[in-house]
């Protein structure tokens, strides 16, 4: 696609995951013009990854056959990198880029994995749990290999049921939160049946592999590529041959945007109201980014900010009680999964800390926050900017950025050459009388 024409739409909605698909359904049923904009070519997001309206996930299958229904424009393979003037965003692809022009949008970024680091965690075939349960998914063979499931997190097992399925060989998985919490996690399960019944499923699922509690990798080993993996398992170290280590220490919500529009962020999340309005009354948000708590409460926020971008108050105001339960169950998550101290300290001096700078844990060891390292050392400069190192410095030195600068992600240079050229074009305003 070269350039187009500015398009318009009545609701614009960034994300395709579970909340992205219910607030542009919601919205578009209400007879309004929807576009959903996500930078995957299919939508659904992570969690749905690879699914389909004939997939036998018959959640995902609703919502893909209301979304088609409801009339809303899919804009798959297009990804927002910069605000080019009050309600309008710039969006690009591999063929070129457009402006996409709104009266309400609702932002569904959902979120990424953290990732801590530990010697070794950048050898090839050390990759998220997330990040390698994606790639079996686009066509990666795992049938047979054996492979590590560690960090903290409902996903841990998740991505280890999906694996074994196809062949992969799980000797155990390491979660870094205590039996103790975790037996207060289960207990708490017994108010929700359908978890319950999710989690009874994953324990069928992976049936012959253990869980260990109070562990977590130590450390990476190999030549060119991973060999083998030394774990704490419950206070014993042990090393273990594998040909994957598959980390993921929870997850982080992608607030850059939310950022870059001017909305307030409180305690690494998007401020809203109660049907999801951010500070921007022109703006809403759902999902991963206001708390993270799992495809039903992104679902129930999706509707509600879609019905309140469209002004159906009151048909919002319908959800608001499973709201409020499914909250409790990411307030559950986030006291059972915290991190604990013990993690700040896998790193060795020579550790990478950001990858795309190859900054060690050294060199940022000498500075007292997120501005100095990155004026002194380039730390988060990279092409994630940030998206990485950021959230790991947050938990190994309680660092915050300071900023979120366009773009938004990196941008090709003929996007960000339009966008300069439209904003020399723009009257210059200067005062006096």
């Amino acid at each position: 696609m070269k350039r187009e024409e500015r398009r318009h739409f009545e609701v614009l909605v960034v994300g395709g995951g579970p909340a992205g698909m219910a607030a542009a359904a919601c919205a578009a049923e209400c007879g309004l013009s929807v576009g959903i904009v996500d930078d995957n070519f299919k939508l659904g997001g992570q969690i749905w990854r690879g699914e389909s309206a004939d997939s036998s996930n018959t959640e995902i299958s609703k919502w893909l056959q209301r979304l088609h229904a409801s009339g809303a424009k899919s804009l798959c393979g297009l990804r927002v990198v910069h605000q080019s003037e009050p309600g309008v965003l710039l969006a690009e692809n591999f063929d070129g880029f457009c402006e996409l022009k709104y009266e309400k949008l609702v932002l569904a970024t959902g979120a990424r994995e953290r990732f801590l680091p530990f010697p070794g965690w950048t050898l090839p075939n050390v990759m998220g749990a997330g990040g390698l349960q994606a790639m079996v998914k686009s066509g990666l063979p795992i049938h047979g290999k054996r492979v590590i499931v560690a960090g903290t997190g409902p996903l841990l097992l998740a991505v280890a049921s999906y694996l074994r399925k196809q062949g992969a060989e799980i000797p155990f998985i390491c979660e870094q939160a205590s039996w103790t919490s975790l037996a207060r996690f289960g207990a708490a399960l017994a108010r929700s049946p359908a978890k319950i019944v999710q989690g009874l499923k994953l324990k069928l699922d992976l049936s012959g592999t253990s869980l260990a509690a109070n562990s977590w990798p130590l450390a990476a080993h190999g030549q060119t590529t991973l060999e083998r993996v030394t774990i704490s398992r419950a206070g014993r170290i042990e090393e273990i041959p594998c040909d994957y280590l598959a980390c993921g220490f929870h997850l982080v919500p992608n607030i850059e945007l939310p950022m870059l529009l001017g909305c307030s962020v409180d305690n690494g999340f998007v401020q809203v109201d109660e049907f999801q309005q951010t500070t921007i009354p022109s703006i809403f948000c759902a999902g991963e980014p206001t708390s993270i708590g799992g495809v039903e409460l992104a679902l129930i926020e999706g509707q509600i900010a879609g019905l309140a971008a469209a002004g159906r108050v009151e048909e919002a105001k319908v959800w608001f009680g499973q709201r409020q339960r499914a909250r409790l169950f990411a307030q559950l998550l986030d006291r059972t999964f915290r991190l604990r101290a013990e993690l700040r300290s896998l790193s060795l001096p020579e550790t990478i800390v950001c990858r795309c700078e190859d900054i060690s844990y050294s060199r940022l060891q000498k500075h007292t926050s997120w501005r100095s390292a990155k004026l002194h050392t380039r730390f988060g400069m990279g092409p994630c900017q940030g998206r990485v190192c950021g959230p790991t410095t947050q938990f190994l030195f309680k660092w915050k950025p300071d900023s979120v600068r366009p773009p938004v992600f990196p941008a090709r240079v003929e996007t960000l050459a339009a966008l300069a050229g439209q904003l020399e074009a723009q009257p210059e305003v200067t005062g006096g009388n």
